[in-house]
């Protein structure tokens, strides 16, 4: 794989007579089409942000010929994000603002053979400053892990909680999704021809088959590792884990009310962890199946150093969900 250097430098001339306007369509545009990102941003001064990224995309394109001094400049940039709280999951997101921006601003030049350019382009930047982000087990988990002397699930536990939601399994289902669309809207469309009361119902089989196997594990890991192979199918990318996990947690709390402790959650959390993993093992996912939406066959130079990212996926903006569809179909 190379990046069209070229190609990205010409079209880059396009849009920087209008650059302050594109960069702030590019804060509009992921706003709108992931309002869950704006407290991320709460304490900003966006005009100063604004013209960090003017810069920071200057930088990127002046330097694409100087792979060096880029790859350094990104890992950099990589480890300062950790501290102002992105996760991986966030890269794709703004990947698909900048590439919406950019056909925005491109008109008529916005071809097939330059959004390939631009996806390859962020795929390299997203995986170099992963590399440089270096994040631990801890900093992408959901809210509340376990420690690890705490490892193991809590399948008491598990199975106690379980039973006090179970009657109300249909409202928790639907929650579910209430939760989903109003925290991650860009999932909504990928539910527009579906069967909202068969899929509701298969989730609610798919909970209770997981907690009547929590004491079945070697049943319990097969099912989940091929239930993750077939999710790839279906456009789901690890990034997309976090997002339904969290949406699940905060439903199993608004319906186990009171009785929704620390040590519930924990438990929870672990569950989803361990859920996680197996269906990652058997997903058994490679570059080409969590880049960009056509960020295939990217022609011309590369850089040496600079290749295309591992997680810089989100097809279309659009498959927040798709992951376990969920938990268990």
């Amino acid at each position: 794989m190379s990046l069209n250097v070229e190609l990205l430098e010409q079209s880059f001339e396009l849009v920087k007579p209008k650059a302050d306007e594109f960069v702030g369509s590019f804060y509009n545009n992921l706003f709108t089409d992931y309002p869950a990102a704006k407290p991320l941003f709460e304490h900003s001064d966006m005009l100063k942000q604004q013209q960090m990224l003017k810069g920071g995309l200057v930088m990127v394109v002046e330097n694409l010929r100087n792979p060096d001094v880029l790859s350094k400049a990104l890992k950099g940039l990589g480890a300062r994000h950790v501290k102002y709280g992105a996760l991986p999951e966030h890269y794709p997101l703004v990947g698909n603002s900048l590439l919406k921006t950019l056909e925005q601003y491109a008109g008529n030049a916005w071809t097939a053979e330059l959004k390939e350019a631009w996806a390859g382009a962020y795929g390299a930047i997203t995986e170099l400053m992963l590399e440089g982000a270096d994040y631990t087990q801890q900093e992408v988990a959901l809210d509340s892990t376990p420690a690890p002397e705490e490892e193991g699930l809590k399948v008491e536990l598990l199975e106690q909680s379980f039973a006090l939601v179970a009657p109300q399994a249909d409202d928790l289902v639907s929650t579910f999704y209430d939760n989903l669309f109003t925290d991650y809207p860009a999932a909504r469309p990928l539910f527009e021809h579906s069967d909202m009361a068969k899929q509701k119902q298969m989730l609610k089989g798919g909970l209770v088959t997981v907690v009547e196997n929590l004491r079945k594990p070697e049943i319990l890991s097969k099912a989940l590792k091929g239930l993750g192979a077939r999710h790839v199918k279906y456009g789901a990318l690890p990034e997309h884990y976090p997002l339904v996990g969290n949406s699940l947690l905060k439903a199993l709390e608004q319906h186990a009310g009171s009785a929704w402790t620390t040590d519930v959650k924990d438990a929870w959390v672990g569950a989803y962890g361990a859920i996680t993993e197996l269906m990652l093992e058997g997903a058994d996912y490679d570059k080409k199946d969590v880049q960009l939406e056509a960020a295939a066959a990217v022609p011309a130079e590369t850089p040496e150093g600079i290749g295309l990212g591992t997680t810089a996926g989100i097809v279309g903006g659009g498959a927040v969900l798709l992951v376990l569809l969920i938990i268990l179909l």
